[in-house]
């Protein structure tokens, strides 16, 4: 079975963009699905909803790639993200090889994991048979690399099968190395370096969180192909005061 066109561009490390959505707004889901990106944030770890809330997001993108940000990587959170039609999982905080191996097990149906049979809307509510034979190749997993855990285990993490891609918290990141808001701090960026060359060496995608085009495009200079950049609320936000501003 062929995998999912998303799953396939991302594998393949082509550049892939995508806002993130943290209002529990499907009329804003539905409105980024619109606007050109390559697939959606859906946030669930910061964002004022959790994986079950977001299945009115999913309903709205329709088919549009969406990838779910669990709180966690338990089979509670994973498996309720996955049954509502996700893409795919993100799981914030993976420090090691174990962890990861662990997320895929439970994003996976056996054989190669032990994701827990169910019915929902990623099996058309039972309508589609076909599903559970595609779903390990369609399902995409996304680790995040944001400790000093996860920098110093990060060739490890990039080895484990199943995983495909690691996408850099650059926020949690600094704070993990003692340098809170201070993105751009040599040991950051020496950080960043490390886990996108540890990445390449094992031909694994890795992406990068920005707010702006500014922000994400020297990473993708570097090589990040998985980029999350710009907030609904804060794209908002920045229009918002734009428009003023020209009136005062």
């Amino acid at each position: 079975m062929p995998a999912s066109n998303f799953a396939i561009r991302l594998r393949q490390g082509q550049l892939l963009i995508g806002p993130i959505v943290s209002l529990p707004c499907a009329d804003v889901a539905a409105a980024l699905s619109l606007c050109g990106f390559d697939w959606l944030f859906l946030d669930a770890e910061h964002g004022p909803f959790n994986p079950q809330e977001a299945l009115p997001l999913l309903h709205a993108a329709g088919n549009f790639p969406c990838i779910v940000r669990v709180p966690a990587g338990d089979d509670y959170w994973i498996g309720k993200a996955l049954d509502s039609g996700a893409s795919g999982i993100m799981v914030p905080k993976v420090g090691s090889a174990v962890q990861a191996r662990d997320i895929v097990a439970r994003a996976k149906y056996a054989p190669q994991g032990q994701r827990g049979m169910g019915l929902g809307r990623a099996h058309g509510y039972g309508t589609d048979p076909g599903y559970m034979q595609r779903a390990n190749l369609e399902t995409v997993v996304v680790v995040q690399a944001e400790t000093k855990e996860a920098v110093d285990n990060i060739d490890e993490i990039a080895a484990v099968p199943g995983v495909d891609a690691v996408l850099i918290g650059p926020n949690d990141l600094a704070a993990s190395l003692g340098v809170p808001g201070q993105l751009e701090a040599p040991v950051v960026m020496e950080a960043i370096d490390q886990i996108i060359a540890a990445c390449k060496a094992r031909n694994m995608p890795v992406g990068y969180f920005g707010v702006t085009a500014d922000a994400v495009q020297p990473m993708i200079n570097k090589g990040c192909t998985l980029i999350a950049m710009g907030v609904d609320v804060l794209f908002m936000v920045s229009a918002a005061k734009t428009q003023l501003a020209k009136l005062k």
